[in-house]
């Protein structure tokens, strides 16, 4: 596949996270998206948390916490209360998403497997690829490499 770099990584994302949200329309949760579960999980693993210690757990920005969050408490996975200042919200898991907690589970272990049996197919496996890549963009910033090729005007 030809194109910009971003293209092909958004692709692969829309290629990998369609087919784990089509195994959730088989099991019944059409509701439920690919990128609940790191949210899920951590709530799982560390009980009710405000939207900015789960954004640092997770390792995504707050905002795409925030919206991760809105859409879980509209499909009825979570619940939000004030926490210690206005601005806080505590996020909860429902009863709902506590009755799911083997299916979701169920289907974390498969995922994990069937990505095993994918590195298998890859040159190097995708996770130690995108770890590589992280911390190469974090030592030295796209934006730097980019000016560092960029003739002045």
């Amino acid at each position: 596949m030809e194109g910009a770099i971003g293209t092909r990584l958004r692709h692969v994302l829309e290629l990998l996270d369609g087919d784990v949200a089509k195994v959730y329309l088989d099991l019944g949760l059409p509701e439920y998206r690919p990128r609940f579960s790191p949210i899920v999980r951590t709530l799982v693993a560390e009980g009710p948390l405000s939207i900015r210690a789960l954004a640092t757990a997770v390792g995504v920005t707050h905002s795409a916490a925030s919206q991760t969050v809105a859409q879980l408490n509209r499909a009825g996975f979570v619940t939000l209360e004030p926490g210690a200042d206005a601005r806080q919200r505590i996020v909860h898991l429902t009863p709902k998403t506590r009755d799911l907690l083997p299916t979701i589970e169920a289907e974390w272990q498969a995922t994990t497997a069937a990505l095993a049996g994918l590195d298998e197919e890859l040159s190097v496996p995708l996770a130690q690829l995108l770890d590589e890549l992280v911390a190469a963009v974090e030592r030295r910033s796209f934006h730097e490499r980019i000016r560092s090729q960029s003739t002045p005007v």
